[in-house]
């Protein structure tokens, strides 16, 4: 079953009869079961202290606990940065640039990982950093356009690659925060460490 941290608003729900499952190819069941005993192993294995640093780092990030676990689990790595869409953030740009206060305040209160942005094509992507940082005191490390053509998932993985390489950053270290499922499209074949729908990771401040 898909994590609610990567279901979009207005996504097509499973037809009548589809219950969720998992898939019923031969061997589903014992690799099942076996990722289960090595996740119950580590699990069993982490020492008490560990898991208190993890509880810090993942409020560092306005993560969960279990969120920020599952992508240590399925990655092995530590989330180094996160990438937002104009969408997922509330951007609202004018005269002048806003974002919802509870969205500037999570957005500031990250450390120790960086504040990558993916703007609209027709959005100046150097003029609107500066603008985050001289209005909104947000300094995003990297600002770059979506896709020419966002339906191709090669185009959003090339157009994440051109945010994430001047920064030396690896793509299964980094978080995607967006609103469309063709962002959830570049973000698997950018093979990022995860996608989370903005709601999942603002709440409703986002909208």
């Amino acid at each position: 079953m898909r994590s609610p941290y990567s279901r979009l608003a207005g996504e097509t729900p499973p037809a009548i009869g589809h219950n969720q499952g998992p898939p019923l190819d031969p061997g589903t069941s014992w690799r099942r079961h076996c990722w289960g005993a090595a996740r119950k192993s580590l699990v069993g294995t982490i020492p008490l202290e560990v898991v208190r640093r993890r509880v810090k780092r993942a409020r560092e990030l306005g993560l969960d606990y279990p969120a920020y676990a599952s992508i240590l689990l399925g990655t092995g790595r530590d989330i180094v940065g996160f990438l937002f869409t104009c969408e997922a953030i509330g951007l609202r740009l004018q005269r002048t640039v806003s974002l919802p206060l509870p969205v500037t305040a999570k957005l500031g209160a990250l450390e120790r990982c960086e504040r990558l942005l993916m703007t609209d094509r027709d959005t100046d992507p150097a003029r609107l950093s500066g603008l985050l940082e001289d209005e909104l005191k947000l300094r995003f490390a990297g600002t770059g356009p979506e896709p020419e053509n966002p339906a191709h998932p090669a185009a959003g993985r090339a157009a994440i690659r051109a945010l994430l390489d001047p920064l030396n950053l690896p793509g299964d270290a980094v978080v995607m925060i967006g609103t469309r499922a063709e962002e959830r499209d570049w973000a698997e074949a950018a093979r990022l460490a995860k996608f989370m729908a903005a709601p999942g990771y603002f709440g409703s401040t986002a909208a």
